[in-house]
């Protein structure tokens, strides 16, 4: 079977970390045994040549075996000509792949915007459509009229929605759109996140593991993590933790981590790539991530399928991911709580299975186990939509 991805968010040179869920479900796909071809629209460029341009992602790191295509549009200053530009772009690039030969069973878009097109595509050639969902817009309340006027046409249209996590879908049926929706959650590279034999300790230091962007929206909350790790070095000063990710507030965190006293247990190292950050998480004894707001964070299901306990906060769908056994959930912005929950966390390691944490994972997040679920999901809307097509042709001939 071809699959076609559409999607606004897709990883870039410059922005390695964008929409790297994006890319995992496009593995499981493939990895299902289907073709897969990536159209990541990534909107206007003040580079692009002539009204718009498609250019294949070429560097391995980004594409990781799966083809994929940025497309831009002209930058235009005429008010209200944008995002027409955006649709036509992506129409365009539609047609030059399928002059180059590729002719999708199924279009999989990826977040409401990117259904847009994708449906206007399929209902012109008759091919159904899923679109997944990640928008953290629509728990926080934040979509304009003009957004949710977009996603009432993408999901009325798609043959299935596919939300990352229940509570996703409650908040898009909290707007009053209506669609088939059926869960389908992020994605784990098993044969990168894995648990493996420990080495024995040197020490007895702890080590404590965070990934996240750090950013002016606080989204991932390191400003109570680091209220939080104040706390905690006051009970006690056996742990450590790395911070891994990259982002514009990163020499602020940097600078507030020194004024609070804490550099000799607080590492920064920039953004890594996933085998890093994988040897990292297995060399760890417990992930912390203190989101403000989230869907259902890769860095979580990636900790998990690592064996790694979990200390998070009640966002999203990270209830659904962090079970009994698995970690400890406080409320987000709470560094008392979340003092608390590292100091109980690093107190009982033993308490916590690894292994069965990461079987857990491996059995709802992995690759082998979303592509299956997709590769029915693909398999019924086409059933599905070939139904309806002998139906149209049936009215038609008895007319």
């Amino acid at each position: 079977m071809k699959v076609l991805f559409v999607t606004n968010w897709y990883p870039t040179r410059d922005f390695s970390y964008g929409g790297v869920f994006v890319r995992e479900h496009a593995k499981a796909v493939a990895a299902a045994g289907n073709e897969v071809v990536v159209l990541h629209a990534a909107r206007s460029s003040k580079e692009c040549r002539g009204l718009w341009m498609m250019e294949e992602e070429l560097d391995p790191e980004l594409n990781e075996g799966i083809p994929a295509y940025h497309v831009h549009h002209h930058s235009s200053r005429v008010r209200g000509t944008s995002y027409p530009l955006y649709l036509w772009s992506v129409l365009k690039a539609f047609r030059r792949l399928r002059a180059e030969g590729f002719k999708p069973d199924v279009i999989h878009a990826h977040v409401y915007d990117a259904g847009v097109p994708a449906v206007m595509i399929g209902k012109r050639n008759g091919i159904p459509v899923v679109v997944t969902e990640q928008f953290t817009g629509f728990p926080r309340r934040t979509l304009n009229r003009a957004a949710v006027l977009k996603a009432r046409y993408a999901y009325r249209n798609a043959d299935r929605a596919l939300p990352v996590s229940m509570h996703l879908q409650r908040a898009i049926a909290a707007y009053g759109i209506e669609a088939k929706f059926e869960i389908v959650p992020n994605v784990v590279d098993t044969s990168l996140f894995f648990t493996a034999e420990r080495k024995p300790k040197t020490s007895d230091e702890k080590r404590m593991i965070f990934v996240g962007n750090l950013e002016p929206s606080q989204h991932k909350g390191y400003p109570t993590l680091l209220e939080a790790l104040n706390l905690l070095g006051k009970r006690r000063s056996d742990w450590r933790l790395d911070v891994i990710g990259e982002g514009p507030e990163r020499p602020a965190y940097e600078r507030r981590t020194e004024a609070a006293k804490l550099p000799a247990h607080v590492v920064f190292h920039g953004a890594k790539p996933k085998r890093e950050i994988s040897e990292m998480m297995r060399g760890s004894d417990l992930f912390v991530l203190p989101s403000r707001f989230d869907n259902l964070p890769c860095v979580v299901v990636e900790a998990l399928a690592s064996g790694l306990p979990v200390v998070s906060t009640t966002v999203g769908g990270i209830p659904e991911m962090v079970c009994d056994g698995a970690g400890i959930l406080v409320p987000p912005d709470d560094p008392p709580a979340l003092a608390a929950a590292l100091d109980s966390v690093l107190s009982n390691l033993g308490s916590y299975d690894r292994d069965a944490i990461a079987v857990d994972a491996r059995a709802r997040y992995s690759l082998e186990a979303v592509g299956a679920q997709l590769q029915g999901i693909y398999d019924s809307v086409r059933s599905a939509s070939a139904a309806d097509a002998a139906a149209a042709a049936a009215k038609a001939a008895e007319s």
